[in-house]
C-alpha cells in the first residue's frame, strides 16, 4: 500500500510558503534529549522536515543532518532556510541500511495510512544503525480521518502505536502523551514516541 496521500501533499504544495514560514520554534527539550542519545557529529536523517526548523537546530548541535520532505514545495522552502539541498523523499522510498545514528520524524508519519505504517517503521528500523534513536510524533485518536484542511491523519491510540512498532526490534520504546496544538490551531493530544534500536 502506498504511504502518500494526494490530498495531503496537495495541501502542502499550496500552503508551502505559509506553512514553512510560520513562527514555529523547534522543540528544544525533545531535540536535546534526542541529541544526547547520539554520538558527537553523528549522522541524522530528518523525515518530513517541513520548513527545516528542526534540521537547523540539529545542525547547530553539530550533527551531520540529511533533511528530507515528501513535498517538493516544502523541500524547496527548507532549502532556503538551511542553505543546502533538501532531498524530496517519500517515506516508502526510504531504502537505507544501517546508515544513520538517529532518525527524526516530527509530526510527519502521522500522515501515513494505518495499513502502511508498519512497513514504514520497519524501513526506519532498517535505516538505523544498532543502538540508533528514532523519534516520531503523532496526533492521538481512535479512528483515522481528515482535518478541516483535508489532510489525512492516522490518529492512533498509544496501544495500537506500540503494537505497530513491532516486538523484539527495539531496546526501548517510550510513548508519552501531551496536550498541544498545530497548524490548525486546534487543541491536540500528541503522542511522542522515542525508540532505541537493539544493539
Amino acid at each position: 500500500m502506498r504511504a502518500k496521500d494526494s490530498a495531503t501533499l496537495g495541501f502542502y504544495a499550496e500552503e508551502a510558503e505559509t506553512y514553512a514560514g510560520r513562527n514555529r520554534e523547534a522543540d528544544q527539550a525533545r531535540l536535546e534529549r534526542f541529541a544526547r542519545l547520539l554520538p558527537a557529529g553523528g549522522q541524522v536523517l530528518e523525515l518530513g522536515c517541513g520548513g527545516g526548523q528542526d534540521s537547523a537546530a540539529l545542525i547547530a548541535r553539530g550533527f551531520d543532518v540529511t533533511p528530507t520532505d515528501g513535498s517538493p514545495e516544502l523541500a524547496a522552502q527548507a532549502a532556503l532556510r538551511l542553505g543546502r539541498p533538501v532531498q524530496v523523499l517519500l517515506f516508502e522510498d526510504l531504502a537505507a541500511s544501517a546508515a544513520y545514528d538517529g532518525i527524526w520524524a516530527n509530526a510527519c508519519l502521522l500522515h501515513v495510512p494505518r495499513q502502511a505504517l508498519p512497513a514504514i517503521i520497519a524501513q526506519v528500523h532498517a535505516a538505523l544503525r544498532p543502538g540508533g534513536a528514532f523519534y516520531a510524533s503523532f496526533k492521538a485518536g481512535e479512528t483515522e480521518g481528515r482535518d478541516r484542511f483535508g489532510r489525512y491523519y492516522n490518529y492512533p491510540p498509544a496501544t495500537w502505536l506500540r503494537e505497530t512498532y513491532g516486538a523484539g526490534l527495539w531496546h526501548s520504546l517510550e510513548i508519552t502523551e501531551e496536550l498541544g496544538g498545530g497548524y490548525d490551531r486546534e487543541p491536540t493530544r500528541w503522542l511522542h514516541a522515542l525508540a532505541i534500536k537493539i544493539s
